[in-house]
């Protein structure tokens, strides 16, 4: 990154549990590499949880993906070895399996919420890779408060300090308010990505995509 570097805002809404949000975070990364100019990005990540009403104890991944979607047993392996060769030809190795578990995601929210607002995009992004590592590879309980607090201090917060938040009523309902606003922008699913704070791009899309869309972006911009 050169000091005239073009800068852009890019904010993800996204799931911790969700696999295409890494992808699409994974292929936003090549696109900047392919716009043509040097970027300086700032990555902001917002809440969004897939599955608000999930129980304590989570529930099998393959189990969920049928109850929810109508999947076969079959077609839900088979959608785990493509998203499997997706992430490896992105850089991000998925290690799925039998047994794995989907869980509640909202106290990870809460902890990337005050990271961002507290520490920054940069505190908030390595946070968030943290998030992602400890469910798809290593395959932790990302609803458990001890290991949240386990990777809120591997990323520099004391342990004590990201209990109390965790436990913090105030930041609940800040939490819950923002979810609420992606919901009444017709956000149903993601990632749902936003270059600029202007233009929404849906899904994991292909990085030559995101780049097209970076390139427009920059063009409005300049000829506002």
């Amino acid at each position: 990154m050169t000091a005239d570097a073009v800068p852009l805002r890019i904010d993800i809404v996204s799931d911790v549990v969700c696999p295409w949000c890494i992808i699409g975070l994974k292929q936003v990364e090549k696109a900047l590499t392919l716009v043509g100019q040097d970027i300086a990005a700032e990555t902001y990540w917002h809440p969004f949880e897939l599955n608000p009403n999930m129980p304590p104890e989570g529930e099998d991944t393959a189990e969920h993906i049928a109850r929810k979607y109508g999947s076969t047993p079959e077609q839900s392996r088979a959608n785990r070895s493509r998203l499997s060769d997706i992430g490896n030809n992105v850089g991000f190795a998925f290690n799925y399996g039998e047994g794995m578990r989907i869980y509640n995601t909202f106290n990870a929210h809460k902890l990337l919420t005050i990271f961002g607002s507290e520490r920054g995009w940069r505190a908030q992004t390595a946070l968030k890779m943290a998030l992602f590592t400890a469910y798809f590879q290593d395959r932790r309980d990302v609803s458990d408060v001890d290991v949240l607090c386990d990777i809120s201090a591997a990323q520099g917060m004391d342990r004590a300090v990201a209990l109390a938040w965790i436990n913090d009523a105030a930041l609940t309902a800040s939490v819950r308010a923002e979810m609420a606003h992606w919901t009444d922008q017709n956000i149903t699913g993601v990632p749902a990505i936003i270059f600029d704070q202007k233009y929404m791009v849906p899904g994991a899309q292909s990085a030559e995509t995101f780049a097209d869309v970076i390139n427009k972006v920059l063009t409005k911009r300049a000829a506002a």
